[in-house]
């Protein structure tokens, strides 16, 4: 059958002839197995021997680099990965900043703390950073920015990968980045369609749910995809979220397909997205062996679904042998059509070809990225920018600022740096400034005893920016303390105290008495220094709320 009609030479690709003639060229040469090769995205984790060796037996279309921290490794890795792909690569990361951010580059704030400042200029100077960095290494498309709405607070997935629950700001903020990222050779893509914010729940662990009506939808979330799209967005990632008004409104009876997430959802994708909306770039699913997606039903079944359903590229596999011929297997009893197959590769190597990857491309070089990554400009322009990212929520007995001569003996309660993929919370760097400052800093520990004469300040610190396979953030006192009898204990009224948020902004609601707070959004340490420079007076509180700390209710204000 003939390769369904697909525009080339329009938005986002706009290709020129000589553009689309290789596309057409390059898939029509490409055998059956390579063709189904091209859909795939490997997650790129290994040793860089391992991961030359995956690309060179399976020729994916692309890999997502988890990044080490050795420029010159991961330059050598790109330009050993460029000499022995059959087809030029797509190299994918999530640029969301802090810790999300190039181990090697430049430490910039995330969406959270970006929306804090509310400064367009600021947020396409750290963008086009991050975008220049990226591209000096061969990384050429980010899953960024993630245009989800923060308004389901308990929400430990979109926390502070959101530029917040303001629309208008996340819409201003989000085609900045687009446009930053793609005027420097990073195709941006837009997620988590068909939009995430009012479900507290984590994809990762079950299919979420978007609970609006079509209107209300179409003034949020559609109103944001639309605008993504006109601004050319080359990329859309349809996420294990089900958007049951869609479906009910075509079938009334749907019953359980209501809520099929749309990484499987043949009417959110091709209908929703490519024929009410106009879509017309490339669609990649979320990490496939997510449990949101997984939980629809055995990998045999859904993994096929994930293309005929309109994803061009399956993100991420546990078996990509295995799951290569799960494809094989659909296309061979009928399931998969060679036509939507063969879309699929077009739009893959349509958005190789916007990127010029099909013109051979300066491969990356080490001298050449050593002008560009990690350099003092950039971090004088970013940390201009961080430093006003801190927010002063509330200091209602005007603790601050801080000194040795008032403040000198202080306690530090402590969670840590939470992460992902690491074992044990990473410790803060803020105690140790602090001692450079001059106080006499206690971390606690638990079982210590604690004497309110002994200690002119509490602080409070806590770490946890978004997690994934966290059901929730919180503040958790027992943990905090180590006991039962801790966990109630309040020291705010004999010791002045301060808590400090480097992550998640609402430990308020579990703490709602306490005298001040401040809200961070991240943990990178130039961020913690940011913080002890206003918590010391020297420089200005600066960060506007971009949520609300107070998730509604009156009572953590006074």
């Amino acid at each position: 059958m003939p390769v369904a009609p697909i525009d080339l030479s329009a938005a986002p690709f706009n290709l020129d002839n000589e553009a689309i003639a290789w596309v057409g060229a390059t898939r029509d040469a490409l055998t059956p197995r390579d063709k189904l090769a091209q859909l795939f995205v490997l997650l790129a984790r290994g040793t860089p021997e391992e991961v030359v060796e995956e690309v060179r037996s399976f020729k994916p279309g692309g890999i997502t680099r988890i990044y080490s921290d050795d420029l010159s490794a991961e330059i050598t890795l790109a330009r050993t990965l460029g000499s022995i792909a059959n087809l030029p690569l797509l190299v994918s990361a999530d640029l969301e900043g802090s810790r999300m951010s190039l181990p090697f580059g430049t430490s910039v704030p995330n969406p959270l703390g970006l929306a804090a400042v509310d400064d367009l200029d600021a947020t396409t100077a750290v963008s086009t950073i991050m975008a220049r960095e990226a591209n000096a290494v061969g990384l050429n498309w980010s899953f960024t920015p993630v245009i989800d709405l923060n308004i389901a607070w308990r929400s430990a997935i979109v926390g502070t990968r959101s530029y917040g629950s303001d629309i208008d700001k996340v819409e201003r903020h989000a085609l900045a980045q687009i446009a930053a990222f793609q005027a420097n050779g990073v195709a941006a893509t837009v997620k988590h369609w068909p939009g995430e914010g009012y479900d507290d729940r984590d994809q990762h662990l079950v299919t979420t749910v978007n609970p609006l009506s079509m209107a209300e939808w179409e003034t949020t979330f559609g109103r944001l995809y639309r605008k993504a799209i006109d601004a050319g967005v080359m990329s859309v990632m349809s996420a294990h979220i089900a958007l049951p008004a869609y479906a009910l409104a075509l079938d009334p009876d749907a019953g359980a397909e209501a809520y099929r997430p749309a990484s499987l959802s043949r009417i959110l994708n091709q209908d929703l997205l490519r024929r009410e909306l106009g879509f017309n770039g490339l669609i990649v699913s979320d990490a496939t062996p997510m449990a949101g997606m997984g939980d629809w039903g055995p990998r045999d079944e859904v993994l096929p679904e994930v293309i005929i359903a309109g994803c061009d590229v399956i993100l991420f596999t546990d078996d990509a042998n295995g799951d290569l011929m799960r494809l094989v297997k659909a296309v061979a009893d009928g399931r998969l059509s060679q036509e939507r197959v063969d879309e699929a590769v077009t739009r893959v190597l349509a958005l190789k070809a916007a990127l010029g990857l099909h013109k051979d491309p300066a491969e990356p070089n080490l001298d050449s990225a050593q002008r560009v990554v990690a350099t003092e400009e950039n971090r004088i322009v970013v940390n201009g920018v961080t430093a006003r990212v801190p927010t002063l929520v509330k200091d209602i007995k005007s603790l601050l600022p801080l000194s040795p001569k008032r403040h000198n003996r202080v306690l530090v309660f402590s969670g840590g740096v939470i992460l992902p993929f690491v074992p044990h919370p990473v410790p803060l760097s803020v105690p140790e400034r602090l001692e450079k400052e001059g106080f006499a800093v206690t971390v606690y520990q638990p079982g210590m005893d604690v004497n309110p004469k002994d200690f002119d300040l509490v602080l409070y610190l806590f770490a946890e920016e978004t997690t994934l396979t966290r059901s929730r953030i919180f503040l958790d006192w027992t943990k905090l303390t180590g006991s039962v009898f801790g966990a109630m204990t309040r020291y705010w009224h004999d010791i002045p105290s301060l808590m400090i948020s480097f992550g998640y902004p609402y430990y308020l609601y579990d703490a709602p008495r306490v005298p001040a707070y401040i809200n961070t959004y991240g943990s990178s340490e130039a961020l913690q220094a940011a913080v002890v420079e206003a918590i010391m007076g020297r420089t200005a509180f600066a960060g506007t709320n971009p949520v609300d700390p107070f998730v509604g209710s009156d009572q953590a204000r006074y």
